[in-house]
C-alpha cells in the first residue's frame, strides 16, 4: 500500500486552469480518470490526511504511485477528455455502466444502395440509422410488419437479395406487397431509397403527413370510385395507426426527450433510460454499476450522459434531456451534448406536469431493475457459499454462519419504539421466522437499552423452549441479572412465529394478539438458535447485544454490528472495526441482511403510528363498532361535535339505543381533549374534523 505523500506534487507544479487527471499504479496502469475546472484545487483534495477521505477514495489513492495531467482550455474539452480516456484506458476505480442485457435496436442500413431494415445488436455501425433500443425483438418485428404495408422497404439479407437477382424471381415478401422487389428492378435505386427515407421520418416520429395523406389518396379513390385501392389505402392507414398504438403518448407536445433515473445505494447503482420521440415511448434500456468510486447522484447522471451520447452525434442527440439530478457543471454538459447534436439541447430536471409523472415511471423502473439485479445476484448458489465464507474468515467464526439474525430498532423521536428481527438462511430470507417486538420495558428514546431489551427477550425465550424439550442436562445458572420484560411471543402486539408471512410493503399485518400455533396445536416458539447475530449500529448496540447474551449465560453465539455510516463491521470489545472491501459478498450480504431489519421495523412503526393517529375516543366504548361509529360521526358532522350533543341528541341516531349513548356520553367526557394539529405551512391550528384525528 502506497503512501499518497510519496507522490503528491508539489503545490507550485499544479496549475489553476480546466483540465483531466490520471492516477497510476506502481504498474503504470490508469487506475482513476477526472476532470475538474481548477486541477490545483481538485488534487489538493486527494492528499489530506487518510483518516478524513471517503473510504472508497482512500483505497484509490494508497493503491496509486503516481499522478499526471493534462490542461485543457475549457470545462467541455475536459469532459470529452476525460470520456475519452475512460473508454481507452478502463480505469479500476471509475465508474462504469454496463449493460444487464443486450438490447435490440431497429436499424435502417442508409449506408447500402438498397437500404434494408433489419433488427440489430451491439455495437452501433456508420451510416446506420438506429431507432430504439426496443425491450424485445419481436416488439420490432411486429412494428416492422405492420408499415410493410405502406414502406415496402428490402428487408432480405445479402445472399438472398443477389440470388434474387441472379434467378429474376423476387422472395415471397416480394409477392405479397411487402417489399417493392428491388432486386428485380420493380422500383429504382432512388425510388427505393425514398421508401427507406419515408420509413426513416414516420419512426422519427413525423407521423401525421403520412397519415394525413394516406386518407386524402383514399377519398379520391372512393371518389374515383376505385373502391379496391381505396380499400387497400384504408387498410394501409389502419396498419400505420396500429404500429403507432404499439407506443403509447406520454408527452402530448409531441416532444423529442431522453429521460433518465437513477437507483442507487452504498454498493451499487441502476440507470434506466427512456427515450421519447413524438411523444411516444420509442425504447428502453438500462444498465448497472457498482460504485467503485466515491459519487453521489450528480456524478452517475453525468457519467450516464457520457456513455450514452458520447459516441453518438445528430439526432440520436435528443433536443431535451430530462434528469434527476443535474451535473457539477451542467453548463459544460449542455454544451458538450449541444456539440454532439449540432444545436442547442436542453438538460433539466422536471418540476411539474406529464414530464414530472413520466419521470417517476421512469424512477420506478430503475428501483426494479436494482432490486432484480440484487436478486439474482442473491440468488446464486456459488455466491451465497463465498459470502458466508467471507463472513466467517472476516469474524473469525469457526463455522460459516447458516442462520443469521439481524435485530433493528425504531422510532419516531422517542414515541413508537418498536424492534425488528429477520431470520437469513443460507444467506436467503426465511420470512416465516421474522419476528417484531414493542419496547415494553421503558419509555423514550434509547437505542441502546432497547437492544438490550429485545436480545434478552427472544434468547430468554430460546432458553425455556431447550428447558422445556429436554435439551438440557442441568440449567445453567445465568451470569448476570435476567431481564424479565413481557415474552415478545406473548405479548399483545409481538411479531408473529414460523409458518406466518412476514408482511412486506403495503400490506396488512397479521393479528400478533394471537399466538401462532404448531400442527398438533402446540405454541410455536423461538426454538433455534442463530450462528450470528447481527445488530443495526456500532460499538455501543454490539456491547448491549453482547451483554444480553452473558447475562443469559450464552456464549457460543457471535454477534457482530453493521454501522450504516461507513458500513463497517463492530465486534464486541474490540476498538476497531473489520472493514470488508467494497466488492465483497460477505458485506453485500451482511447489508441485505440489515436492509431487510430496517425495511421491517420501519414498516411495523409505521402501522403502528397510523393506527395511534386514527384513535378515536370512541374506541373506548365497549360493544360500539364500526359501523354506529361512522353513523354517529356521518349525523353529528365530527367527534367536537358529537361531545357537545345530550343524551337524547344521541338517541336520535339510528341503532344507539340509551344506554350505548350514555356509554358515548361518558367515554368523550372523560376523553383527555387532543393535541391540536398545526398546519406548518400556516402555522394555522386545524380543527377536528372527523372520528377523533387531526389532519
Amino acid at each position: 500500500m502506497a503512501d499518497p505523500s510519496s507522490y503528491r506534487p508539489k503545490p507550485g507544479q499544479i496549475p489553476d486552469s480546466p483540465g483531466v487527471y490520471r492516477f497510476r499504479d506502481e504498474h503504470r496502469r490508469v487506475i482513476y480518470v477526472g476532470k475538474a475546472k481548477n486541477l490545483r484545487q481538485r488534487l489538493a483534495n486527494y492528499f489530506q490526511d487518510l483518516a478524513a477521505l471517503h473510504p472508497r477514495t482512500r483505497t484509490m489513492v494508497t493503491t496509486a504511485a503516481s499522478v499526471e495531467w493534462t490542461v485543457v482550455s475549457t470545462e467541455v474539452e475536459a469532459l470529452q477528455l476525460e470520456y475519452s480516456w475512460i473508454k481507452e484506458f478502463d480505469p479500476r476505480f471509475n465508474v462504469k455502466y454496463r449493460d444487464d442485457k443486450s438490447y435490440p435496436c431497429l436499424a435502417v442500413t442508409l449506408n447500402e444502395e438498397f437500404p434494408r431494415v433489419q433488427v440489430m445488436r451491439g455495437a452501433k455501425k456508420k451510416g446506420v440509422r438506429y431507432f430504439g433500443p426496443y425491450g424485445h425483438a419481436w416488439a420490432i418485428r411486429e412494428t416492422v410488419d405492420l408499415m410493410l404495408r405502406v414502406f415496402p422497404v428490402r428487408t432480405c439479407s445479402a445472399g438472398v437479395f443477389k440470388n434474387a437477382a441472379r434467378t429474376g424471381r423476387p422472395c415471397l415478401l416480394g409477392y405479397i406487397g411487402k417489399c417493392s422487389a428491388p432486386c428485380v428492378g420493380r422500383v429504382t435505386p432512388e425510388e427505393h431509397r425514398e421508401l427507406a427515407d419515408d420509413f426513416c421520418d414516420f419512426m422519427a416520429g413525423r407521423t401525421g403527413t403520412y397519415i394525413r395523406r394516406l386518407e386524402k389518396d383514399m377519398m379520391a379513390a372512393a371518389e374515383a370510385m376505385e373502391y379496391e385501392r381505396a380499400a387497400r389505402l384504408r387498410d394501409d392507414v389502419e396498419a400505420l395507426k396500429r404500429a403507432m398504438e404499439k407506443s403509447a403518448v406520454v408527452l402530448a407536445d409531441a416532444t423529442d426527450a431522453d429521460l433518465i433515473a437513477v437507483a442507487e445505494d452504498e454498493l451499487e447503482a441502476a440507470v434506466q433510460i427512456f427515450h421519447v420521440r413524438g411523444g411516444r415511448v420509442r425504447g428502453q434500456r438500462g444498465w448497472v454499476t457498482d460504485k467503485v468510486e466515491n459519487v453521489d447522484t450528480s456524478g452517475l447522471v453525468e457519467h450516464a450522459l457520457q456513455q450514452l451520447y458520447g459516441e453518438e452525434t445528430g439526432d440520436s442527440v435528443p433536443k431535451e434531456v430530462l434528469v434527476p439530478a443535474l451535473p457539477e457543471d451542467p453548463d459544460a454538459v449542455s454544451q458538450w451534448l449541444a456539440g454532439r447534436r449540432g444545436s442547442q439541447v436542453s438538460l433539466r430536471i422536471p418540476q411539474r406536469g406529464d414530464k414530472k409523472d413520466l419521470m417517476a415511471t421512469v424512477q420506478r423502473n430503475a428501483l426494479q431493475a436494482l432490486g432484480l439485479h440484487k436478486t439474482k445476484r442473491a440468488s446464486d448458489l456459488t455466491t451465497r457459499s463465498r459470502a458466508l465464507e467471507e463472513i466467517a474468515e472476516a469474524l473469525g467464526l469457526d463455522t460459516a454462519p447458516l442462520r443469521i439474525e439481524c435485530f433493528d430498532i425504531s422510532h419516531l423521536q422517542g414515541d413508537d419504539v418498536v424492534a425488528s428481527m429477520v431470520v437469513f438462511e443460507d444467506g436467503l430470507a426465511r420470512k416465516s421466522e421474522y419476528r417484531r417486538f414493542q419496547i415494553k420495558g421503558f419509555e423514550g428514546q434509547d437505542d441502546v437499552r432497547s437492544m438490550h431489551e429485545v436480545i434478552g427477550r427472544r434468547f430468554k425465550r430460546y432458553l425455556q423452549e431447550k428447558e422445556r424439550t429436554g435439551e438440557w442436562e442441568e440449567t445453567p445458572a445465568p451470569t448476570g441479572p435476567v431481564p424479565a420484560p413481557q415474552d415478545a411471543a406473548t405479548a399483545p402486539g409481538a411479531a408473529p412465529g414460523p409458518g406466518t408471512t412476514a408482511p412486506g410493503p403495503g400490506t396488512t399485518a397479521p393479528d400478533l394478539d394471537a399466538e401462532p400455533r404448531e400442527d398438533d396445536g402446540r405454541p410455536k416458539r423461538f426454538a433455534y438458535p442463530p450462528q450470528l447475530v447481527v445488530v443495526d449500529g456500532g460499538q455501543p448496540q454490539v456491547a448491549a447485544a453482547r451483554r444480553a447474551l452473558d447475562e443469559l449465560g450464552i456464549d457460543d453465539i457471535a454477534v457482530c454490528g453493521l454501522a450504516k455510516r461507513l458500513e463497517e463491521v463492530w465486534l464486541p470489545d474490540d476498538d476497531d472495526p473489520v472493514v470488508l472491501p467494497r466488492s465483497s459478498e460477505g458485506l453485500y450480504l451482511l447489508q441485505r441482511v440489515r436492509d431487510e431489519a430496517h425495511r421491517f421495523a420501519i414498516t411495523y412503526q409505521r402501522a403502528k403510528r397510523a393506527k395511534r393517529i386514527r384513535s378515536s375516543p370512541l374506541d373506548a366504548v365497549a360493544g360500539l363498532g364500526e359501523t354506529r361509529k361512522q353513523a354517529l360521526i356521518k349525523h353529528f358532522g365530527s367527534v367536537k361535535k358529537l361531545k357537545q350533543a345530550t343524551i337524547d341528541e344521541i338517541c336520535e341516531v339510528p341503532g344507539i339505543g340509551r344506554r350505548t349513548a350514555e356509554s358515548v356520553a361518558v367515554a368523550l367526557a372523560s376523553a383527555a381533549p387532543a393535541t391540536p394539529a398545526v398546519n406548518t405551512a400556516t402555522g394555522e391550528i386545524i380543527e377536528e374534523d372527523d372520528g377523533g384525528s387531526t389532519t
